[in-house]
């Protein structure tokens, strides 16, 4: 096996169906060629690395690497300091404890759960919208639309500017897929432009905020004094900034790849439509069947590690490609079926240990709203094109479209 592989990973000819890639690159548990990174695809060998103390987050430690085909796609352009995802201890652990204090146990038990009834309400919305059910893309005109509304209603963004905010937020998500046609530098520019706008804007919020707080999580996250102290404006900025862009991403994947599983696996479809509870394993068994996230690319070493008998150098590039892990037959028992009454589904999908995904909980509640509220509402739901077309993206893998059709919507 070549180097040829990771290209073929990063290839948009393969984003449809990529898994055949992750099972030939399984063969090879430690994978290294040339100047490229060291990349590692088993379960457990990258669940032991995600809580190793040795592998870094941040970006400065790690050594130029040429031979990495994701180099130029992941680095991220920003006037704001790395949030606490791009980070190590103790200052990925003060910033993640601060942010937490406002997100959830044992300051903020309810955030989350409380969220309930406003996530019905944009459901419920986005479905009412749905004018014409013999032809819908349910990227455009529900999974993408979905999260930042959430997102909005989390930092206590006032309703009249969630449209600017939809505007920031679908600027910068298409700032992080790769696209070849584009002019790079009018790209950048036009991303850069977006951020700045989105920044200000948020700066201004975050001073009414400090001057007239609120029950939202920006008003808390501006003046909270906690045994950390207070974040200043430019990491108050930074985080959220992180909830928009990681929580709005992932989230998009996760309810699209979910509803095109489901359209996949009608009988589990019926099931779901049956019984609105089976959302729960649904979606941890989408976790690991169409993880969201389907590789990590940004961690470094900062020693010698030796994984399978190959010693992985002080500031190597490594990729840990959790869609693999995944589908690891060593972990799971008939790794490629999808099923939701697999038991003991420890995946992947959030990542795990200190960078484990901070917005697991409202993420994985929004896909059982979403996915069990559509599977409730449409009437006979189709698929008008399989595989449908998929974004560039091969580290945040999902639909760009989903077009579907149905016989009508349900009230």
């Amino acid at each position: 096996m070549t180097q040829a592989i990771l290209r073929q990973i990063t290839d948009y000819a393969h984003r449809a169906n990529p898994y055949p890639l992750y099972e030939e690159l399984r063969k090879t548990p430690v994978y290294h060629d040339a100047d490229g990174p060291y990349v590692v695809s088993g379960y457990y060998d990258i669940q032991s690395l995600l809580h190793d103390p040795r592998i870094s987050s941040d970006a400065r430690n790690l050594k130029a690497t040429a031979g990495d085909p994701l180099a130029a796609d992941t680095q991220e352009e920003s006037a704001l300091p790395p949030s606490f995802l791009r980070l190590d201890p103790p200052e990925h652990d003060r910033l993640r404890r601060m942010t937490n204090r406002s997100f959830g146990p044992p300051h903020s038990p309810r955030r989350v759960y409380d969220m309930h009834g406003d996530l019905r309400d944009i459901v419920a919305g986005l479905i009412d919208g749905i004018d014409t059910p013999d032809r819908i893309d349910l990227v455009d005109q529900f999974s993408y639309p979905f999260p930042v509304s959430v997102i909005c209603r989390l930092l206590g963004v006032p309703r009249e500017d969630e449209s600017r905010f939809h505007s920031w937020a679908d600027i910068i998500a298409a700032s992080l897929d790769p696209d070849p046609g584009a002019d790079p530098e009018e790209r950048a520019k036009v991303s850069h432009s977006a951020r700045t706008e989105l920044g200000m804007y948020l700066a201004g919020l975050i001073e009414e905020r400090r001057k007239t707080p609120g029950d939202d999580m920006l008003s808390e996250l501006a003046t909270a004094q906690g045994p950390d102290g207070a974040m200043t404006t430019m990491e108050v900025l930074s985080t959220a900034a992180l909830l928009l862009i990681a929580g709005h991403e992932t989230t998009v994947n996760l309810i699209t790849n979910g509803m095109l599983t489901l359209l996949r696996n009608p009988d589990v479809l019926g099931r779901l439509r049956e019984d609105p509870k089976l959302a729960v394993p649904i979606v941890e068994e989408l976790l690991r069947f169409e993880p969201p996230v389907q590789l990590v690319p940004q961690r470094t070493t900062l020693a010698d590690i030796e994984v399978r008998g190959v010693t992985i150098p002080k500031g190597a590039s490594l990729w840990l490609v959790l869609a693999a892990g995944n589908r690891d037959p060593d972990r799971f028992k008939d790794p490629e079926r999808f099923d939701p009454d697999r038991e003991n589904i420890e995946h992947l999908g959030f990542g795990s240990g200190i960078h484990g995904c901070f917005g697991a909980p409202l993420a994985r509640l929004e896909a059982q709203l979403a996915l069990s509220e559509l599977a409730r509402r449409l009437e006979n739901p189709q698929l008008l094109e399989d595989p449908p077309p998929y974004r560039q993206n091969a580290v945040l893998r999902g639909p760009r479209h989903l077009p579907i059709t149905c016989d009508g919507i349900r009230p």
